[in-house]
C-alpha cells in the first residue's frame, strides 16, 4: 500500500525524522490559510501517488499566501501527467503547502527488502534529487549500500559508516546517524516494504530535512496496523484492482494488449513472459487461484474485459485441483454475459481438459482452443495484430 507524501512526512515526524513545516489543503482557501500560518515562502505540491510531479507542473513556489492560493487553484483539479502516471495522468485532489527551504546539498536515502539476502538494505547516495536507478547506472561508485542483519538491526557503527560514505560534514554526522536509526525503526515497526527520502536535504542554515518522502507498506501486515490502513486513498488506486481484491483475485493492470487469465502466480508470470517472447505485451497480471471455480473465472473475465486496451484474451488454466470442464463452463457464461467482442484463445491442461475443449468448441461462441502454451501465446499475439 502506498501513501501520500504528506502522510509519510507525518509518520517521519512521529519517528523523530525532521521535515519541513507544512500542511495539507484540499481547497485553495485552505492553502491560503496554511501559507499564512507557515508565514514564509512556501512550495505548493500536488499529492498523488507518482513521482516526477515537478516536471508535470504539480510543484510551484509561492512567496505569499495569495500566491499559494493562486497556485493551489491551478493544481487542485488538474490532471497531472508524469512518467509514472502514464499518459492518462492522475487527478489532483489535494496539495501539500510547505515551507520553501534553501538547499545547500541534496542526498538520497532509502531502505528496501533485499530478497536475495532476506535483509533490509540501506541505499544511500550523494546524488540526491535523481532517480536512484539513473545514479546506479551512470555513477555506481556514488551508491552506498549496507545490509542489516534482522537479528540485531541497524547498529550505530553501521549508521556512521553510511554517513561517512555520504561525505557528511563533521557537524552533521550525529544528526545523520539519528535519522538513519529512526528511519530503520520506522521501517521495522510499521512493516514497511520501501521507504525513500529523495532528496534528503542539507539546508543553508545547517539543518537536515526530509524534503520528500515515499513509503510503501506490506499489505499482508496491515491487519497489525489499523491506523496505517486508514491512510489508504482508494482514489489513487486502479478501480479494477480494488474490485478484484474484493473478490480475492490477484490482478494488476498493465499497459499491453493481451489480457491474461491464469491460475497460479508462477504460471501467470510464465504466461506473461511467453507473450512478450512472441512480440506483444500483457495487459494485466490476473491469477484466479488454484481452485479456479466457474464463479471466480466469470468474475475475473468481467474484470479483464473491462479494460478497453485488451485486444485479445489468453486463458491459460492448469486443472489440478479444479476440473477444466468447470472452468470452460465459467468462461462460456462470462463471455455470454459480457458480450465479448475480442478474440479469446484458451489453453486448458489437466483434469478433463479434453472434455473442456469439446465444450468450448461446441459452444456458439468463437473460442480458439490452443494445443499448448506456445501455440496459445502465438495465436493471442497474432490476434492483436489483425
Amino acid at each position: 500500500m502506498k501513501i501520500h507524501e504528506y502522510q509519510a512526512k507525518e509518520l517521519f515526524a512521529k519517528f523523530g525524522i525532521s521535515v519541513p513545516q507544512g500542511e495539507v489543503a484540499e481547497t485553495p482557501e485552505e492553502a491560503f490559510s496554511a501559507a499564512g500560518r507557515i508565514g514564509k515562502k512556501v512550495v505548493v505540491k500536488a499529492q498523488v501517488h507518482a513521482g516526477g510531479r515537478g516536471k508535470g507542473g504539480g510543484v510551484k513556489m509561492a512567496s505569499a499566501s495569495g500566491e499559494a492560493k493562486t497556485e493551489a487553484e491551478k493544481i487542485i483539479g488538474m490532471n497531472l501527467v508524469t512518467h509514472q502516471t502514464g499518459p492518462e495522468g492522475k487527478l489532483v485532489r489535494k496539495v501539500l503547502v510547505e515551507e520553501a527551504i534553501e538547499i545547500e546539498n541534496e542526498l538520497y536515502l532509502g531502505m528496501v527488502i533485499d530478497r536475495e539476502t532476506s535483509c533490509v538494505v540501506v541505499i544511500a547516495s550523494e546524488e540526491g534529487g535523481m532517480e536512484i536507478e539513473v545514479v546506479a547506472s551512470e555513477s555506481p561508485e556514488k551508491i552506498v549500500k549496507e545490509f542489516i542483519d534482522p537479528a540485531v538491526g541497524l547498529r550505530p557503527f553501521q549508521a556512521r559508516k553510511i554517513a561517512f560514505g555520504l561525505n557528511m560534514p563533521k557537524e552533521l554526522l550525529r544528526g545523520t546517524v539519528k535519522i538513519l536509526l529512526n528511519l530503520y525503526r520506522l521501517f521495522t515497526e510499521t512493516d514497511t516494504s520501501l521507504v525513500e527520502i529523495n532528496p534528503l536535504a542539507i539546508t543553508k542554515d545547517g539543518r537536515i530535512l526530509a524534503a520528500d518522502a515515499k513509503i510503501n507498506f506490506d499489505n499482508s501486515a496491515l491487519v497489525k496496523h489499523p491506523d496505517i490502513a486508514k491512510l489508504r486513498d482508494l482514489n489513487e488506486e486502479e478501480p479494477t484492482e480494488i474490485e478484484a481484491a474484493e473478490h480475492n483475485l490477484s490482478y494488476v493492470k498493465l499497459s499491453g494488449k493481451v489480457g491474461c487469465m491464469v491460475n497460479g502466480a508462477g504460471l501467470a508470470m510464465a504466461t506473461m513472459d511467453i507473450i512478450q517472447h512472441y512480440g506483444a505485451m500483457p495487459a494485466n497480471f490476473l491469477d484466479v487461484g488454484g481452485a479456479a471455480s466457474a464463479e471466480r473465472v466469470e468474475k475475473a473475465f468481467n474484470i479483464l474485459l473491462s479494460d478497453s486496451n485488451v485486444k485479445a484474451v489468453l486463458i491459460n488454466i492448469f486443472g489440478g485441483i479444479v476440473r477444466c470442464d468447470r472452468v470452460a463452463n465459467g468462461v462460456i457464461e462470462a463471455a455470454k454475459r459480457q458480450g465479448v467482442s475480442v478474440p479469446v484463445i484458451v489453453r486448458l491442461a489437466g483434469t478433463n481438459s479434453d472434455i473442456a475443449a469439446e465444450i468450448l468448441q461446441s459452444s456458439d461462441l468463437k473460442f480458439t482452443v490452443a494445443e499448448n502454451l506456445a501455440d496459445a501465446a502465438r495465436k493471442a499475439v497474432e490476434a492483436t495484430e489483425n
